[in-house]
């Protein structure tokens, strides 16, 4: 009975797949733990020590410093978090999103990948000490759900949604380079996971929202997106992704638009994505605007990469339009390029 009981106890206890113990000094860049994570894996960091910054005041732990002025020019891994703080990401794509671990975090994978941590702090810092980590896995109890139904975009619904969006005279730019599959809701849970953010709509909005950044002592990354239109309207979204220091001159950016109709209930989102790398003139009225990357599938696949890495994508799949868009000039007049294909992307459904 007393061997039963043991027996039942070891089955029921949660067993760490994983232990692995590691230090971190400043300036040591992202470092592999080792731990490969699949989707529903649990995780557990615990963080000790401290280290000291050649240009700080004290000593900091896991948490990092209190955020100061300084910080809204720095380019941090995590924005939101102090300088000096334990921070960690799954895998190694551009678009893997960094997070705080601090003096402990515990979490699920949502994607597989390997774990990594570092410290959130500019590329040049300098300081010393150390953090000792211990980084625990747990298996998934289950593997999780695949298989989903879903309904079939078709090429006439794809050649139906219009291959440019234009300004407000009319003139063509952006392509159409990407289409997501899913309610409001979900489309918004879903690029809120992966790191983007909605940009202001107005200039009056940005001086709003840079003064309530600075108060708070944040990096202000959501400077005003130019309207376009598709299907007659302006876009419904401008999201944005950037580094804070870089912000005014480069960010990945995508404006969305409710596509009409649905597809077998679910609302269809068209989407135009580029890649702001500078400034340039606008050979429409001489005035300063943004230079984009003239490769615009990058950034059409960084969309892809960046939802794939929350766990809410169903499946991603490319189609292309008759007539593509292979090479053409934006509103502004800058020359982009493609090879003409279109992403479209499954958000998990609800129910099957």
């Amino acid at each position: 009975m007393r061997r039963t009981v043991a027996l039942a106890f070891l089955l029921l206890a949660p067993l760490f797949a994983e232990t692995r113990e590691l230090d971190l000094t400043p300036g040591g860049g992202w470092v592999d733990t080792g731990i490969e994570l699949k989707p529903g894996d649990t995780f557990r960091v615990t963080a000790s020590g401290s280290v000291k910054y050649f240009d700080a005041k004290q000593e900091n732990g896991p948490e990092g410093l209190n955020r100061g002025w300084a910080d809204l020019i720095r380019a941090l891994p995590v924005n939101e978090a102090g300088r000096g703080a334990v921070v960690g990401r799954i895998g190694t794509s551009a678009a893997a999103r960094a997070f705080l671990i601090g003096a402990q975090h515990e979490g699920t994978a949502p994607v597989a990948g390997r774990l990594y941590v570092g410290v959130n702090e500019p590329e040049d810092s300098r300081g010393t000490g150390s953090f000792h980590l211990k980084i625990e896995r747990t298996a998934a109890a289950s593997s999780p759900k695949t298989g989903y139904h879903l309904p079939e975009f078709t090429q006439e619904l794809l050649d139906a949604i219009p291959r440019r969006v234009t300004d407000a005279a009319g003139g063509a730019g952006d392509r159409v380079n990407f289409i997501v599959i899913g309610p409001q809701e979900k489309m918004q849970a879903a690029f809120k996971a992966a790191g983007w953010v909605i940009a202001d709509r107005t200039e009056r909005d940005a001086v709003l929202a840079g003064l309530i950044a600075t108060l708070s002592k944040e990096a202000y990354v959501t400077m005003p997106m130019s309207t376009l239109y598709l299907f007659g309207r302006p876009q419904d979204f401008g999201y944005a992704q950037a580094d804070p220091i870089r912000v005014i001159a480069s960010r990945h950016h995508f404006r969305i638009w409710k596509a009409p109709g649905d597809l077998d209930g679910q609302t269809v989102w068209a989407g135009a994505g580029t890649h702001d790398i500078g400034f340039d003139r606008d050979q429409r009225n001489g005035k300063l605007t943004h230079k984009i990357d003239a490769d615009v599938d990058g950034e059409r696949d960084y969309i892809r990469d960046s939802l794939s890495q929350t766990g809410m994508v169903a499946k991603t799949e490319y189609m292309t339009p008759k007539d593509p868009v292979l090479t053409a000039r934006t509103a502004t007049g800058d020359e982009f390029k493609s090879d003409g294909r279109t992403l479209i992307v499954y958000l998990i459904p609800d129910s099957n």
